[in-house]
């Protein structure tokens, strides 16, 4: 059965006290984590962000709230989405594979890629991944579930894949490992130390 990701499945997983996963509190912890993170190898405060299957765009307000002046820009495959919060939130109709292609006038930062690879198939993955550190300045959080984890909450087209399978293929398109879901641009592997990070290898 597809999926469609419209306002019923925004307000189950989002909204629903019986659905929900996670809280406003843990997102914004998560949220802080990566944004200091991200200053932290880049050595000032971040600029931009794009948030590659944004959904409604969970990450935007936490975001703003710690950096006021942050550019933000989301990208979601739903229609729903795009049509509700488009323009308020500044979020653009495209897959994760499209990022193959897709360019802007600048890299980010922060590329944010929450809770969403283990639904892409694995030709999608590949191909986006191929564009990946094009648009990318500094630091990558792709937080993604595998065969070994309990992704909890919403598990219908979840991907059950080996972490090595992850860890191969963000490696191939050049993503330095540094903990906690979080990979560095490759333009800022002269910055780090041996031991800081290391290819996000099998």
């Amino acid at each position: 059965m597809s999926k469609t990701y419209d306002r019923a499945y925004f307000d189950k997983w989002y909204r629903s006290p019986a659905h929900r996963v996670g809280s406003r509190a843990e997102l914004a912890r998560k949220v802080a984590m990566v944004v200091h993170l991200a200053e932290y190898y880049l050595a000032r405060p971040l600029r931009n962000v794009l948030d590659v299957g944004c959904g409604e765009a969970a990450w935007r307000a936490p975001l703003l709230q710690l950096r006021p002046k942050l550019a933000y820009r989301g990208l979601d495959a739903s229609e729903y989405v795009v049509a509700r919060y488009g323009r308020s939130r500044n979020i653009g109709l495209a897959t994760f594979g499209q990022l193959a292609e897709l360019r802007f006038d600048e890299r980010y930062d922060l590329v944010v890629c929450s809770d969403m690879l283990h639904y892409v198939p694995a030709r999608e993955v590949a191909r986006g991944l191929s564009g990946f550190v094009d648009l990318l300045e500094g630091l990558a959080f792709i937080e993604v579930f595998t065969a070994r984890d309990d992704p909890g909450g919403d598990t219908q087209g979840f991907i059950a894949r080996a972490p090595a399978w992850y860890r191969a293929r963000f490696a191939a398109a050049g993503l330095l490992a540094c903990g906690s879901h979080a990979y560095l641009s490759p333009r800022l592997s002269r910055s780090v130390a041996a031991l800081e990070c290391l290819p996000a290898r099998a």
